[in-house]
């Protein structure tokens, strides 16, 4: 065997525990996990985090409303400016057509 396949067996051999380890287990089971007094602290927190974060949302939500209707009054004035435009020309043309000959 090499040097590193006798490390990892000395490493991985079954070694007994301590004579107090039972104790030891059994008093950190009985053991509160939580000391009093906290809980409430991370309850308070939680409502904290969620209300700011259902704030910043409903802010994000809120700038994507005015860019979408930002985009929609652009768009809107964009055709409605197209429309002007042809609508001046059109009496221009229709003067400038000869006489007799109907338009479409």
């Amino acid at each position: 065997m090499d040097w590193l396949e006798e490390e990892l067996k000395r490493a991985l051999e079954r070694k007994m525990p301590p004579a107090d380890f039972r104790s030891r287990v059994a008093a950190a089971a009985e053991r509160p996990r939580w000391p009093r007094g906290r809980p409430w602290m991370a309850a308070a927190a939680a409502v904290v985090l969620m209300a700011g974060g259902s704030l910043e949302y409903r802010e994000y939500r809120g700038r994507v409303a005015k860019q979408r209707v930002l985009l929609a009054l652009r768009i809107t004035a964009d055709r409605l400016n197209y429309i002007q435009q042809r609508a001046q020309r059109a009496p221009q043309k229709a003067s400038q057509a000869p006489s007799g000959e109907v338009r479409p």
